[in-house]
């Protein structure tokens, strides 16, 4: 978890550095294997990816991770009009990490229905870790971790930039505002401003059904996905020659509607009007706010480098519906289904030193504490206290230039309590009215041993680097003492609080060549968990809803990423990429089966044109790309196929300079044919519902 040491050696950027620009579909992404950028590739064994605030801008999605989801490996899951959930080679929710600024963001990501609380216009920079990385935040980095930056030094006493941007699916319109200055002596300021609002979205079908229900939609919308959000942030900063440091502090408010029609059959009979207006949040909606304070400072001496990292996080989230009676329990007084207050408080602190000149041992230790607490009618995770605490030591051996070996330890220790939860309503059992326990009162101790090692080696035009690891993931609440419906995602949920912590054993591979026009990337991996958790889908139903069990089983995973890009003339190129995962089941009563919800294989091909840079008249590019996502046909029964489909896109861009500033304008279009296709990671497709439609994206951006 102590990131801010840990980062460092792993070879990413320090606070305020600048990111190096390459061309390509991904223009503004550090591709690996790129000659210009062998140093950064040498730093790191694992697979990295670096990305630019140009690069977000220029594929400016509903949220942040729909941004990035053109990387290799990397995903989202779309939730409504503006969330979406990342994933890492297939592994999302609490099996991979986010982190902003090297804090872990702490929010309630074991949710499918929710995104994530961060603002996409606050970040600087992007930087993505691929496999195992409890070496570097303990639990919940299995499958990887996304770093988030929005730490950049302003370099004038007074400088700014504002974007407004608008799309035309779900009628957004939104605008941001950054300021900053340094007006000496090291001191420095950061201000920042963003609002979005938009409309219910639209699919490329009039009608849905639902449980056999014809439901027809209005204008081809999904009803009552509309929604808002409004976020701000202000640092405050010093930086001198051997020490610095900065307190932000952010906060973000969003609230947005559930479609109205998967909520239940109980909306037929509902007198609210959801086609009165495609801007309306009713019932059933949820409602977010998340605020932050981060602390970090850093003291460099000769050959030495400490750090300290303090944060504090308040996470506010409401979900209201009508109060309508399910199964046993009569209708409730208030529209409060679900209220979750959770706040996390996180100390780090570690050094990084030289020893006998080829040696660089960095060591740390953290802690944190976390209380979540529960509101409202409805049960799906009960109270839970969480403390951890950990350790780690890491040493980078030069052997030279062309030749790097790296090892690490890490110890962490977790201590987590579920409370009791009991029905406020009785159930008949034999015939008693009883109130029904959901949740037991337990404290479990969880510890774990990790390890990484790796090696980086440069031979010609080759760049080859291996990682291999043990990482761990300690189980959650929700895996731990569920036992109710999930009616956001159309299930009923039993955990299991015998659980064991998750280990994985995964070995990472890069091979990379870069020629004059040719260059190819290709990473292989290969990931073992001795006890996967996952929910199980069963045969059984529970007030029409089918149930899910939280179940453990030996589960053999691996798979690739290729990018190769060529460089027809100066200014055409085309780049090819694609991605392929492989799951199976070892053990269990589902074993020879893959994972639920499993990625099926995806490729893609870019053709991009691109005009040089001019100092006078700034640069343009127009690129056409086309997407394939094959059938998903290995199921875990009783889960159903999901065809396969492909989408083609348009964007194009402009910059102008103009005597210190800069105005740039951005276009782009999706699913240009505004074709019918279904995501089989989105729990939408259970009820039919597909995937968005047609969306042009417009932003025009001032930066001075």
């Amino acid at each position: 978890m102590l990131f801010a040491v840990v980062l460092s050696v792993y070879g990413q950027t320090g606070k305020g550095e600048t990111d190096t620009i390459t061309g390509g579909s991904m223009q503004n992404v550090t591709v690996l294997g790129n000659t210009s950028q062998r140093n950064l590739i040498m730093k790191s064994s694992q697979n990295m990816v670096r990305v630019t605030e140009d690069f977000i801008n220029e594929n400016l999605g509903g949220s942040l991770m729909q941004s990035l989801q053109t990387i290799p490996g990397v995903k989202a899951m779309s939730i409504g009009s503006g969330e979406s959930k990342p994933t890492i080679r297939g592994l999302g929710f609490n099996r991979m990490a986010v982190t902003e600024n090297g804090i872990k963001h702490e929010g309630q990501q074991w949710g499918e229905d929710h995104g994530l609380e961060i603002n996409q216009f606050d970040i600087d920079r992007v930087e993505i870790v691929k496999g195992p990385s409890a070496l570097l935040c303990g639990s919940d980095a299995i499958g990887g971790v996304i770093n988030l930056y929005s730490d950049r030094v302003p370099q004038r006493s007074f400088e700014g930039k504002a974007r407004i941007f608008a799309r035309s699916n779900n009628a957004s319109l939104g605008a941001a505002v950054q300021l900053g200055g340094a007006p000496g002596n090291g001191f420095y300021w950061k201000l920042s401003l963003s609002g979005s609002d938009y409309a219910d979205y639209k699919v490329p079908t009039d009608s849905i059904q639902y449980y056999s229900y014809y439901i027809k939609l209005h204008k081809h919308r999904l009803r009552n996905t509309a929604g808002r959000e409004l976020d701000g942030s202000v640092m405050l900063g010093y930086q001198g020659a051997n020490f610095s440091t900065s307190l932000r502090l952010s906060d973000t408010n969003g609230k947005s509607g559930f479609f109205a029609n998967a909520h239940g059959l109980e909306v037929r009979l509902s007198e609210i009007d959801y086609d009165r207006s495609e801007r309306d949040i009713s019932l059933p909606y949820h409602s977010v706010n998340h605020l932050k304070a981060v602390s970090h400072s850093e003291l460099h001496r000769p050959n030495l480098h400490l750090s300290l990292d303090l944060s504090f996080q308040h996470n506010m989230r409401r979900e209201e519906s009508e109060p309508v009676s399910h199964g046993y329990m009569p209708k409730p007084e208030s529209s409060l289904e679900r209220k979750f207050n959770k706040t996390t408080y996180t100390v780090m602190a570690g050094a990084k030193t030289l020893v006998a000149e080829h040696h660089n041992l960095s060591m740390g230790v953290s802690a944190e504490l976390q209380r979540n607490k529960r509101y409202g009618w409805g049960f799906i995770i009960p109270d839970f206290r969480n403390a951890t605490a950990g350790a780690y030591i890491y040493d980078r051996y030069h052997v030279s230039e062309r030749l790097i070996l790296n090892a690490g330890l890490r110890y962490d220790l977790t201590r987590t309590h579920i409370y009791e939860y009991t029905d406020w309503f009785t159930t008949p059992e034999n015939d008693v009215p009883t109130y029904k326990k959901r949740s037991e009162n337990r404290v479990l101790n969880f510890g774990s041993l990790t390890w990484s090692a790796g090696v980086n080696y440069i031979l010609g035009n080759w760049i080859l680097k291996a990682n291999v690891g043990k990482g761990f993931r300690t189980p959650i609440a929700k895996e731990l003492g569920t036992d109710g419906v999930n009616y956001h995602i159309f299930r009923y949920e039993r955990g299991n609080a015998d659980l064991d912590p998750e280990e994985s054993y995964q070995v990472d591979a890069g091979i990379n060549w870069q020629g004059k026009r040719l260059s190819l990337q290709f990473d292989p991996y290969f990931n073992y968990f001795t006890n996967y958790i996952y929910m199980n889908p069963t045969s059984e139903y529970y007030e029409g809803l089918q149930v899910y069990n939280y179940s453990q089983s030996k589960v053999l995973r691996w798979g690739c990423e290729v990018m190769m890009k060529y460089e027809w003339m100066p200014w055409l190129e085309s780049e090819l990429t694609g991605e392929y995962l492989y799951a199976r089941q070892q053990s269990g009563a589902k074993k020879g089966y893959t994972l639920p919800f499993s990625r099926p294989w995806s490729a893609g091909l870019t053709l991009r044109w691109k005009s040089e840079d001019d100092e006078n008249k700034g640069a343009a590019f127009a690129q056409l790309t086309y997407q394939i996502t094959g059938r998903q046909s290995e199921i875990v029964p009783p889960e159903k196929p999901t065809p396969g489909y492909y989408l083609i896109g348009l964007s194009a861009g402009k910059t102008w300079n103009l005597k210190g500033v800069t105005l740039s304008a951005n276009m782009q279009c999706n699913n240009l044919l505004n074709r019918r296709y279904y995501d089989h990671t989105s729990y939408y497709r259970l009820i039919g519902v597909s995937e968005a439609g047609r969306n042009v994206s417009l932003s025009v951006g001032l930066e001075f």
